[in-house]
């Protein structure tokens, strides 16, 4: 059993039992390393993003102009999702020039996700993506983690492929222009 358990962490982000939902073949689930930045070219669109949240708000990613906003694809299922969890909800609460939004990439229940982030609660407004029709204007994941670093603008800063940390995203921000953490 032990063995079987160390091969499953070593996989990295792999549904935990045969009940859990894995995304789409075509996007498989990356591995637990740091993420890779990449820039965007400056001519790309502002990205639209309008989804109601499991606490049955509408969150509208052209409201959040002014602000940076951290769009984060995850699953529940995904260990270095959940790693990453505790940090994006602090950096959410934490900074006021950011905000941050969970888009939750897998195929379950509006319930079962919600007793999942009752165990795993964060301060940001999660919604439940249907996986085979996401956002029109974001990339299909092609692993998880999968966050995009939006500027106060509306345009995609960076995108990263992997786990990402506040310090990694504070750091893009002022680089970008924006504040300088403290």
């Amino acid at each position: 059993v032990f063995a079987l358990l160390a091969l499953a962490a070593l996989a990295g982000c792999k549904p935990e039992s045969p009940t859990a939902a894995a995304p789409p073949a075509t996007a498989p689930v990356a591995t637990p390393q740091a993420a890779t930045p990449k820039a965007v070219p400056p001519d790309t669109k502002f990205p639209s993003l309008q989804v109601r949240t499991l606490d049955g708000k509408a969150f509208d990613l052209a409201a959040q102009r002014g602000k940076w906003a951290i769009v984060n694809f995850w699953a529940t299922w995904c260990g270095p999702c959940l790693k990453e969890m505790p940090e994006l909800s602090a950096l959410d609460a934490m900074r006021e020039h950011i905000v941050v939004v969970g888009l939750a990439y897998e195929d379950t229940t509006e319930d079962a996700l919600r007793a999942f982030l009752a165990k795993h609660p964060v301060v940001y407004p999660m919604a439940l993506i249907d996986v085979y029709k996401p956002p029109a204007d974001f990339d299909t994941p092609r692993g998880l983690p999968f966050t995009y670093l939006v500027g106060p603008d509306g345009a995609v800063v960076k995108k990263y492929t992997g786990p990402v940390s506040a310090r990694m995203l504070e750091e893009d921000i002022a680089a970008a222009g924006g504040p300088k953490s403290s």
